[in-house]
């Protein structure tokens, strides 16, 4: 290789070097980051940021503990397929059901007003009786599973607005310094907008999630709920059926 061309070489790869070697230095010292936005933010700004990150946590929190809850309700719903109706009569049903499942719940509801059925609710019609005792338990279920939904509701349509309130806040903050320092260059501006705009950016990232969650969680607990009124009905027609026949349905 000639010298010369050697020599040409070594120094463009230097010179690529330390191009990269600044990009890299460029890009961990970024002026218009998130490490920026919070450093240079007022306590509103950074108050903000924290409610922003305090719903997305609550939102997650909700989106994977609805899960769990649900896995183990559609557990509970095969259980009872498999194990209560193979019983000899309610009572032994119930008992074979796990402790905390809501069809268990439901059965000793059930049995509750099959044995009640005395005194002032004696001039109830039994039907009716039985009827409402499982429908209150059924709706008990039903509230529970819905417990938490709201969070992920309020979070999906809130916090779009909060960022967008950031946002504001940030850039009316970046037009003071600017008005004060009497220097409106891009570089004066370009920071403060960005930092600005990413407040936007991050409620959008927290409302997404919560929205998507929300509505998967509703599909998924009409599902489960699905299982809960069936199981109602069928245990509703037993009752009576017992009681018709004179049979003890404790």
């Amino acid at each position: 290789m000639h010298p010369h061309t050697y020599t040409r070489a070594t120094a463009a790869l230097t010179t690529l070097a330390f191009s990269v070697s600044a990009i890299a230095e460029e890009a961990v010292d970024n002026p218009y980051g998130l490490s920026a936005l919070w450093a240079q933010g007022d306590v509103v700004a950074k108050a903000t940021l924290l409610i922003l990150v305090i719903m997305s946590m609550g939102s997650w929190y909700v989106i994977f503990a609805k899960l769990a809850e649900q896995s183990r309700v559609m557990r509970y719903a095969k259980t009872a397929q498999d194990n209560f109706w193979n019983a000899g009569h309610v009572r032994q049903g119930a008992d074979g059901l796990e402790i905390d499942s809501p069809f268990r719940f439901i059965a000793e509801k059930g049995l509750e007003s099959a044995g009640k059925h005395t005194g002032l609710l004696g001039n109830i019609n039994f039907n009716d009786w039985v009827t409402m005792s499982i429908q209150r338990a059924m709706n008990n279920v039903q509230s529970r599973m819905q417990d938490g939904l709201a969070v992920l509701a309020t979070v999906g349509s809130t916090a779009p607005f909060v960022g967008l309130f950031g946002t504001v806040w940030g850039i009316y903050n970046a037009l003071v310094k600017i008005g004060m320092s009497g220097q409106a260059s891009i570089d004066k501006v370009a920071g403060p907008v960005g930092e600005s705009l990413i407040m936007t950016a991050i409620g959008l990232a927290v409302a997404v999630p919560a929205v998507l969650g929300y509505n998967w969680l509703v599909r998924r607990n009409k599902v489960a709920m699905e299982e809960v009124h069936a199981f109602g009905a069928d245990l509703h027609a037993v009752l009576l059926g017992s009681a018709a026949s004179g049979s003890d349905v404790k």
